[in-house]
């Protein structure tokens, strides 16, 4: 206190006022220091995340677009100039945007090191706020063991990546279509090795995992299956809009049945090593297991629609399908039923005999019953025949109702056929009640089979998604152009491209191109994407529409992209590296919006039938109109059989069948409606 007290009397000030004067810096201290404390802590935070932001900017000037991995999918082609026409600086891929694209001096060599083949950064977009595109939105997805990529790449066509901060500018939208499954259920079922990376734009989103009817396509699918086996099993409907066409009680019931009559009698279990030895001795035996063996004939898409035609007549007849898939057809689908396999076994006695046309005939449904004429009560002297249905013949006559009893004695059918003969099964009145129970609506009887056995390999399905992910995902609206032309010579590439555009710009499909001196119409948030996908022996079509949509403005303002996976020239028979191309084109094709196929092409049915859709069918020649609406969905069988088995005459096909007609592109084909 004394000190106080002389501190007091030097200033001269009066007790009050010293007093006053004390409590004020009594309460100053204090509050200066928290200013002190809080101003530090404040700098502390802002020169930390200038730091941060400072290495972020280096690792984006190295890495360039984060959003996709540094190695390219294997069916997406590397970043040079297509055929070396395009400017430098320009990608991949079209966009009727017309945005000036940036242009820059690195070269293809250090673009691949840093960017995933066929992607550019925009530059003077309406995205340019947004800088340099560094988001992990759109990870491609993960490498899987595949077919050799040098043998891929080399045919498969650019692609163009769209910019981030488009029309989609909600953080939580989905990766695929509104109208599809959102992508954060993909993100929480996918088995490891095909899962989306952190940082994309649902990671943060956490749901539940998708119910199994969904999961198993409303109960078609068993459960049990092992996912990393077959990833594409129980994804698939991750990449479909919600199917409006569910399938019946009575198909899944017998498809369950079927499936315990498989492992009961399939490969290597006693039952078959049983009805071998009684094949082996050539003595037949009512009892037992019964087999279809299922033979190749032509190319991917006659196989796909005679092995599901056949697996139908399995399932009327209780017998067991076997497939005999050569070298070429090998690691193309999953195995579709639980704990047994489809697959002929190699050891098969008469695998050596497949193919001979004198042992065919001498033991042919036709010889057989030739012979059955003259001596009604004679037993079948094999205990197999072999059923040609690729030709006509007496083997035609399978589909006669009295020649099923016949059938039903031989315990081994060898069937070879290329065509989707489920029309000419209608002709059975047996097989006809059983048909309409099985399916109620008639045209899905391909769309349902299909789904059921039909899986990409994991090879295969690693084509096909890193392909949609990578270009397909994020647009409006997709639509496939597969585009078959039997005979090069005779039909001139300009006038199948005049018309194929007359169809899809008939048909309000895809938006007519304004003149090139007219301003492009100006971007907006609600500007919405199509993305066109090409399938096609050849690139010149795709060159042809990317240039047209490239090149000119749409008069409607959508942002159109164009994309074509493979282009082999010509089809290889025999090749098993190109059905897996095939196969990853088909799928590609069934996840579109819009379709328009090719007249008389087994690869567009395909295409269509797993869709689910009603094709536009492009009329070969310079027919007006250019392209016409299909009725149904299901394939057409392009040799149904004409014969009245009961009045022994040729007649129409369609009178005899009913729920048919005629197929919009073959006059004497046939087709379920």
């Amino acid at each position: 206190m004394e000190i106080f007290e002389v501190a007091k009397d030097k200033l001269g000030l009066g007790s009050k006022r010293y007093t006053t004067l004390l409590f004020a810096c009594s309460v100053a201290l204090p509050v200066s220091l928290m200013i002190l404390i809080v101003y530090q802590n404040q700098l502390f935070h802002l020169t930390g995340g200038l730091a941060k932001a400072e290495k972020s900017r280096n690792v984006t000037a190295l890495n360039v677009d984060s959003k996709n991995d540094s190695s390219p999918p294997a069916i997406i082609p590397d970043g040079r100039l297509h055929n070396g026409n395009l400017p430098p600086g320009f990608g991949n891929g079209t966009s009727s945007e017309n945005n000036s694209l940036r242009h820059t001096s690195w070269t293809d060599k250090q673009l691949n090191g840093t960017m995933a083949p066929g992607f550019w950064i925009e530059s003077g977009s309406r995205n340019a706020s947004f800088g340099n595109v560094t988001s992990s939105k759109n990870n491609s997805l993960p490498q899987t063991s595949g077919p050799d990529e040098k043998q891929l790449n080399g045919t498969s066509a650019p692609g163009f990546q769209k910019e981030s901060g488009s029309r989609n500018y909600s953080e939580n939208d989905s990766l695929l279509n509104t109208s599809r499954p959102n992508v954060k259920q993909l993100n929480e079922t996918l088995d490891p090795g095909f899962q989306k990376e952190s940082g994309s734009r649902n990671d943060s989103s956490q749901g539940n995992r998708m119910p199994d009817e969904n999961k198993l396509l409303d109960g078609l699918l068993a459960p049990g299956f092992d996912e990393r086996s077959c990833a594409s099993r129980y994804q698939s409907f991750l990449f479909r809009k919600t199917s409006l066409h569910k399938p019946s009680s009575y198909l899944l019931s017998k498809l369950r049945r079927y499936e315990d009559i498989h492992k009961r009698c399939g490969p290597h279990s006693k039952s078959y090593h049983k009805a071998l030895k009684r094949l082996k001795s050539s003595h037949g035996s009512s009892g037992g297991c019964k087999y279809i063996v299922w033979i190749p004939a032509n190319g991917l898409g006659n196989r796909m629609l005679s092995m599901a035609a056949t697996f139908l007549y399995a399932l009327l007849t209780n017998r067991v399908l076997l497939v005999n898939h050569k070298t070429d057809m090998a690691n193309l689908f999953c195995e579709p039923f639980l704990n047994t396999s489809w697959l002929l076994p190699e050891d098969f006695p008469l695998r050596n005999h497949f193919g001979r046309s004198k042992h065919g005939y001498a033991h042919s449904f036709g010889s057989v019953l030739n012979k059955s004429i003259t001596n009604t009560s004679m037993e079948p002297p094999e205990p197999y025949l072999d059923l040609n249905l690729a030709l006509g013949g007496y083997d035609q006559l399978a589909f006669c109702d009295e020649n099923q009893a016949l059938l039903q004695k031989i315990p081994w059918l060898i069937l070879l056929s290329d065509q989707y003969f489920v029309p000419s099964l209608f002709m059975i009145p047996s097989f006809n009640r059983e048909i309409s129970k099985l399916f109620p609506e008639k045209e899905t009887v391909f769309y349902h089979l299909g789904h059921y056995l039909f899986h990409p390999s994991n090879q295969v399905w690693g084509l096909i998604t890193r392909f949609y992910q990578a270009y397909l995902a994020k647009a409006d609206e997709r639509i496939g152009l597969q585009i078959r032309v039997y005979h090069d010579k005779t039909t001139p590439f300009q006038t199948v491209m005049d018309q194929i555009l007359d169809c899809v710009l008939k048909e309000k499909l895809l938006p007519e191109v304004a003149d090139t001196q007219e301003p492009a119409p100006p971007p907006s948030r609600n500007q919405t994407s199509k993305a066109i996908l090409i399938t096609s022996l050849h690139s010149e079509y795709y060159e042809n529409m990317k240039n047209m949509y490239w090149t000119r403005p749409t008069v409607t303002g959508e942002v159109i992209s164009v994309y074509q996976p493979s282009h082999e020239e010509y089809q290889h028979f025999g090749d098993n590296t190109h059905n897996m191309k095939a196969w990853a084109d088909i799928y590609l094709l069934s996840l579109c919006d819009v379709l328009v196929t090719s007249t008389w092409s087994t690869f567009g049915y395909v295409a269509h039938g797993l869709a689910g859709l009603k094709p536009w069918i492009w009329r070969m020649g310079n027919k007006n109109p250019a392209c016409q609406r299909a009725i149904s969905m299901e394939p057409c069988c392009h040799f149904p059989l004409s014969y009245d088995c009961k009045t022994r005459i040729e007649v129409n096909a369609a009178t005899l069948v009913p729920n048919t007609m005629h197929c919009e592109d073959r006059k004497n084909g046939l087709k379920l409606v």
